[in-house]
């Protein structure tokens, strides 16, 4: 120990530029001696120890401060579960750790699991207090304070603004419509509502749908119609799509057409004979594709008389004729119940289908075919020329026989490209049910529609459930149920 304290002393004097070579080591230890110069040489260390351990306490602290803790945002609404990893504190030399102030946006940090958890009922920047000790740090001594910063995002549907149409526009219809009527022995629950991207800007809702009930015939007939956004006056497009096929019917079709129809039907039921039911088919497309040729034509003649009358309104974007700034799709569905089961006949052009679910729910089945894939998702519209010049358009009409329906659907892209998503899950039967069960309450907000209910409730029901969130899907819906 003597010997490491003369050592020490040597290299004291030399840095402060004493040369000892010539001090003999008796002198250097009788001055050591007499001095106390051991204890004095102790007492350094002791606080050259001190300050380092304080400078490493010191640089912790500095670390932890500039450490990026990288955490996830939180969603208003949504839990929120985050986990520090296991060995957080013995990476970054904590003594302890805790984060106060969470609560008041819901959330609440578990000490012992190192977890945040909750769901947060704010949204915005927030700024919490982060109280921890690194290793090193006298227990007496109050917790080192850092400033965590967290954000929650906000609901994204708050985001959205809902500005009414223009009432004094041209061709203004309901931003919303919803209706529940009997069919014969079906009853229908139908419901159009403007999309939110629509709401957002203050635009017209562009679907429409129409429907009717022949008591003295016992046909009913349902039309859905989805116009193209593209085109400024679809609004008008739709809804003359949706009543002009029912015009066709009410004051175009012919008694003795319609007669022959249903004989053959009848015929067929009793003999079962091909030929006849051939005979049947022939005879409904012949009456259907004249309604839709009435429905193109009349479409047509509007745009026209428009043209003539306020030329202005057709300068917004170039056209090849006036009907395509009324351009719509257009399905269709005509049904009436025989001894046979029920008789249904179907139209469509566009991306919109048409789907039927079979009485004991164990079959569903796509009655149309869409307008997409082969077209590059471009869809076709009742007021394209081109679409009765096409070899594809026998194939848009169809007639077959149920025995019965637990539910017969129309609707437009804003109600299938959310929930089918893909035209492909149209073809299959338990993605129809699962539509069912999401109408019946299996969905993220639990609104449920009881087709038992009064006509009031169930229209709620429906109108609440149409508001459902689907993310990048914002267009107009329109869904009639039959049921």
């Amino acid at each position: 120990m003597e010997e490491k304290t003369i050592e020490n002393l040597i290299v004291l004097l030399s840095k402060k530029g004493i040369n000892t070579s010539k001090v003999s080591k008796d002198s250097i230890q009788s001055f050591i001696s007499e001095h106390n110069i051991a204890v004095e040489f102790d007492s350094i260390f002791k606080t050259q120890q001190n300050i380092m351990e304080k400078w490493q306490i010191n640089s912790r602290i500095i670390h932890f401060n500039n450490l990026g803790i990288q955490m996830p945002n939180g969603n208003y609404g949504v839990e929120y579960n985050y986990s520090f990893d296991d060995n957080f504190l013995e990476i970054n030399n904590l003594e302890s750790f805790n984060i106060l102030g969470l609560e008041k946006v819901g959330l609440k940090f578990n000490q012992t699991t190192m977890t945040i958890k909750g769901i947060p009922i704010d949204s915005g920047d927030f700024e919490f207090d982060i109280l921890f000790k690194v290793i090193g740090q006298n227990d007496s001594i109050k917790d080192n304070i850092r400033i965590m910063n967290f954000v929650v995002n906000p609901d994204p549907k708050s985001l959205w603004k809902n500005l009414p149409s223009d009432r004094e526009a041209v061709f203004w219809k309901e931003d919303d419509y919803s209706s529940f009527d009997k069919l014969g022995e079906k009853s229908i629950i139908t419901c159009s509502k403007r999309g939110r991207s629509h709401q957002n800007v203050g635009s017209f809702r562009d679907d429409h749908e129409a429907y009717k009930y022949y008591k003295k015939t016992g046909w009913s007939i349902v039309s859905v119609s989805d116009g193209a956004g593209s085109a400024p006056l679809s609004r008008e497009g739709s809804k003359m799509a949706c009543n002009s096929v029912i015009e066709y019917f009410d004051n175009h079709l012919s008694f003795r057409d319609l007669i022959g129809f249903e004989d053959e039907i009848e015929n067929f039921s009793e003999t079962k004979d091909e030929e006849r039911w051939n005979l049947a088919k022939t005879k409904a497309v012949k009456s259907i594709y004249k309604s839709i040729t009435f429905t193109h034509n009349r479409i047509h003649a509007k745009a026209e008389e428009i043209l003539k009358e306020t030329p202005l309104v057709f300068e917004q974007k170039k056209y090849k004729y006036p009907a395509e700034y009324f351009h719509s799709t257009l399905i269709v569905s005509i049904f009436k119940k025989f001894k046979i089961g029920y008789v249904i006949l179907t139209f469509s052009v566009g991306d919109c289908p048409i789907g039927i679910v079979n009485q004991d729910r164990s079959k569903a089945k796509l009655l149309n075919w869409l307008d997409v894939g082969e077209f590059g998702g471009g869809t076709r519209f009742v007021t394209q020329p081109e679409i009765f010049h096409s070899d594809r358009m026998g194939s848009r009409f169809s007639i077959q026989i149920e025995s019965d329906f637990s539910f017969l659907f129309l609707m437009t892209d804003g109600i299938y490209d959310a929930k089918f998503e893909v035209e492909a899950n149209l073809e299959k039967t338990d993605k129809w049910l699962e539509f069912i069960s999401d109408l019946e309450g299996a969905n993220e907000t639990g609104v449920k529609i009881d087709f038992e209910e009064n006509a009031e409730e169930s229209l709620k029901s429906l109108s609440n459930w149409m508001d459902f969130w689907s993310k990048g899907n914002h267009d107009d819906r329109t869904l009639s149920i039959i049921y």
